[in-house]
């Protein structure tokens, strides 16, 4: 059974108008999450963000600001316009909605262009598109007005097509376990000051949330089975500095699925992954927004040719 792990990506900061977000009622955010057809499965909290699993990847929730992801035949840009009625324009600092090309874009309930119409007629915003029509490419849609970034906003994503490897044959085998996920991914060892969120969904898939204090770590794994891996995808996200993070987080992730290729994508983070297999940078790009974010886009293809077998259609 086909799964669509491509993401879209939806961030919102509110003026200082609005109350501590954390304060709402969770009714508020179980609506969210099902105007993007989802639902939560589990949270996890620190001191100073509320992080909830969902049944298509992850939220994350601050005090003046939320981060929601979500994969499959998601509605996100639904959610978004939930958001922005319920609070109204006028408190809305920015908004950011990312969206990734789909392996399969017909099964899925509305194109980019179709979702920044339906955002224009709430906030206005520039939209635009990173990477070649033919190959991995990402959309992106930045909200106008005053607000101008943050220095300590800074995010970094890694997204890994065609695992390969050992954890991939066990990610598609007839069993996989918790224990044995955290294992496989050193969880605790790159990563030992977090508290972890994890989850298996049947009959294949993983997701994991992280915290430390105002840091998040998301990483969502679609092994589609059955297809010698040929729509397989894997998402980290985080906003670290992993150019000071002690652990080389990004090389060891890539060492340990052996993608194919894979795409960097950093909001005002350098785009660095110490420790990858040898690799060809095939396409890069870079802009900055008038908030202050640049945007920073590299797609890479490992250097080791790929054996490709046919597929029975």
């Amino acid at each position: 059974m086909f799964f669509e792990g491509s993401e879209k990506k939806l961030e919102i900061t509110v003026g200082p108008a609005v109350a501590n977000l954390r304060q709402l009622d969770l009714s508020f955010w179980v609506d969210l999450v099902r105007h993007a057809n989802a639902e939560i499965l589990s949270s996890l909290k620190s001191d100073h963000c509320d992080a909830y699993l969902l049944s298509e990847s992850s939220l994350f929730v601050w005090k003046n600001r939320i981060l929601i992801l979500t994969c499959g035949n998601s509605t996100l840009v639904n959610a978004a316009c939930y958001f922005i009625e319920h609070f109204g324009v006028v408190n809305i600092a920015f908004i950011s909605y990312q969206r990734k090309n789909e392996y399969h874009a017909h099964l899925q309930n509305s194109t980019f262009a179709e979702d920044i119409i339906q955002l224009r007629r709430h906030i206005p915003g520039k939209a635009f598109r990173m990477g070649h029509l033919d190959s991995h490419h990402h959309y992106f849609f930045c909200s106008e007005g005053h607000y101008k970034a943050q220095t300590e906003e800074s995010t970094i994503e890694l997204l890994m097509y065609h695992i390969r490897g050992e954890l991939a044959e066990y990610l598609n085998g007839e069993v996989q376990t918790l224990g044995d996920m955290c294992r496989w991914l050193k969880l605790e060892a790159l990563f030992p000051q977090f508290t972890f969120d994890v989850h298996l969904f049947e009959p294949y898939g993983f997701s994991m949330n992280g915290l430390w204090g105002e840091y998040y770590i998301t990483l969502h794994i679609t092994p589609q089975a059955g297809q010698a891996y040929a729509c397989s995808y894997v998402s980290f996200e985080t906003n670290l500095d992993l150019s000071q993070y002690p652990q080389t987080v990004l090389g060891s992730l890539l060492n340990l699925f052996s993608p194919v290729s894979w795409d960097l994508i950093g909001f005002n983070h350098p785009l660095e992954a110490q420790g990858a297999p040898r690799h060809l940078c095939l396409g890069r790009c870079s802009l900055t927004t008038d908030q202050g974010y640049h945007i920073g886009f590299n797609h890479y293809q490992q250097l080791q040719a790929e054996v490709l077998s046919p597929e029975l259609m």
